[in-house]
């Protein structure tokens, strides 16, 4: 399984004059205050908060324009190594999904990431009204691509929402930049799990 976090965004130039800078601190602040939110559907509560917190820009003119650039796959680019990863894990019959705490405009970025055809399952919090670490959102992805948690990896950044949540029914979590560090490391490791 693979986490949403992988893709990269690229960065948006603003046009609102209330924005002082994008800080660090701001963003971090801003996903800790959005947590709080209800994460349901487009996401826009959520994210207002964020872009908010980020830059220091209340104008929802601003915010929409924000949005709408997120909302489209040039925006965002698979990291180096991901892409031939994916494809060489398809190819050899690796069953592949995607548990994501992300809105409903995840699908059309995959599409427009030209991945999305290669995954058995997408599974979207705010489609399936469980976020990580819920148990639920990993019960289902196994669900949809027909794989016992023993026999499945998940693939996450986050120790509690990844890592914990997977553990939580049995499944094994690699955490991106400490247990994997590269794409073709997750498809050596898998490939040799399914050798055993």
């Amino acid at each position: 399984m693979v986490c949403t976090k992988y893709l990269y965004c690229l960065p948006f130039f603003s046009r609102c004059d209330e924005v002082r800078k994008v800080h660090h601190g701001g963003i971090q602040a801003g996903f800790l205050g959005a947590m709080a939110q209800d994460a349901q559907g487009d996401g826009r509560p959520f994210w207002r908060i964020v872009v908010a917190e980020a830059t220091d820009c209340t104008n929802s003119n601003y915010f929409e324009e924000v949005y709408q650039y997120y909302a489209h796959g040039d925006a965002w680019r698979l990291p180096g190594g991901a892409y031939r990863t994916l494809r060489d894990l398809k190819d050899a019959g690796v069953k592949l999904a995607v548990v994501s705490n992300f809105d409903t405009r995840l699908r059309k970025l995959l599409k427009d990431l030209n991945v999305s055809h290669m995954f058995d399952a997408i599974v979207v919090s705010s489609e399936v009204g469980y976020e990580k670490p819920a148990p639920e959102i990993f019960k289902i992805a196994l669900e949809q691509i027909g794989v016992e948690a023993r026999n499945a990896v998940h693939v996450g950044d986050d120790e509690t929402a990844d890592r914990a949540g997977a553990n939580a029914i049995g499944l094994e979590c690699w955490l991106w930049g400490e247990d994997v560090k590269e794409f073709s490391e997750i498809q050596r490791r898998i490939v040799a799990k399914g050798s055993r």
